[in-house]
């Protein structure tokens, strides 16, 4: 190749090079905070960054992120409560922080124990205790707690878009899993305690200025028991129960947030599968950086009633 020829393709391979770069640095930025719920326990396929924080690509973070260009820091852990987020997560977000979203308080309340409770036979177990005492931390302690964790996340995200992500009703009021004892009545309190806690964060969220989004609708239909059901009965392994499978991900979440975080409607099409699907390396490298940090983080599992009854 002649010397001239060859010093124009490498000029043009340099610019291209750059513009990529630069393509690559102006993609806004977006952090994922919180639970087993935003790291998208239930869907059975997570990333290898050395945690058991269960993060999927299949997360609805991961699908909008891939679906937007966005670039994703993935904190969300399974079993994170509101001094994790604070203690282990935040430090990933600064003033260049476009975009946030955030599920916590379900493990302060102490929902899986609840759950646990409320699945063993009614003669063995006071589920409305448990049940009564998970309202009362929502309604008394919560709102503080919400209240200082979303004032310190906006004195690091300075002009992030900020929003807060609830949680969905879990039960159709059927028990349809032979090894869970959960009452109609008992459905409608936990179903109603999900509520709750929608609504005080939703409180919370408008009381620091950030947007809430509410899955509750968008799973209507498509509970535990339900058919086609998007949220994991009674599972095996264990922590999948009562988290969303894929299609809660897909169907469920991602359209009830992709609204408010993008101004549109986002849609898990093949494209978009493919693209989160790629990303998991990435993500995996990405988030070994915080793994001793997430080794602390206690996971929140439902425990399976029936041994007991074994015995």
């Amino acid at each position: 190749m002649p010397r001239r020829l060859a010093t124009a393709v490498a000029t043009l391979l340099a610019l291209l090079g750059s513009v990529a770069g630069t393509a690559r640095a102006a993609a806004p930025a977006y952090v994922a905070l919180g639970d087993s719920y935003s790291s998208g326990t239930g869907t059975r396929t997570y990333i290898n960054d050395g945690t058991t924080c269960q993060r999927s690509v299949y997360a609805y973070p991961s699908l909008l992120a891939s679906a937007r260009g966005y670039a994703l820091n993935f904190r969300a852990c399974s079993g994170a409560k509101i001094r994790d987020v604070s203690n282990l997560q935040l430090s990933a977000l600064s003033s260049s922080t476009a975009y946030v979203t955030l599920s916590v308080g379900g493990n302060d309340a102490g929902f899986a124990a609840v759950l646990t409770t409320c699945a063993e036979p009614w003669w063995a177990a006071d589920c409305n205790g448990a049940i009564d005492r998970a309202q009362a931390y929502i309604t008394n302690t919560l709102p503080g707690s919400l209240g200082a964790l979303y004032k310190a996340i906006r004195s690091r995200a300075t002009s992030a878009k900020v929003v807060v992500v609830g949680y969905p009703r879990l039960f159709n009021g059927t028990d349809c899993n032979s090894l869970t004892w959960f009452s109609s009545a008992e459905m409608r309190r936990l179903n109603a305690t999900a509520d709750l806690l929608n609504s005080t964060s939703s409180s919370a969220a408008a009381a620091a200025g950030f947007a809430f989004a509410n899955p509750t609708q968008r799973f209507v239909g498509h509970a535990v028991c339900d058919s086609p059901e998007w949220i994991n009965g009674l599972s095996s392994p264990l922590p999948e129960s009562y988290h969303p499978k894929v299609s809660g991900h897909r169907y469920g979440y991602l359209p009830a947030v992709s609204p408010i975080v993008t101004g549109s409607t986002v849609s898990a099409s093949a494209a978009v599968l493919q693209a989160a699907r790629a990303s998991a390396h990435r993500l995996a490298r990405q988030q070994r950086q915080y793994a001793a940090l997430d080794r602390s983080i206690e996971p929140e599992t439902f425990a399976q009633p029936i041994r007991k009854y074994r015995q």
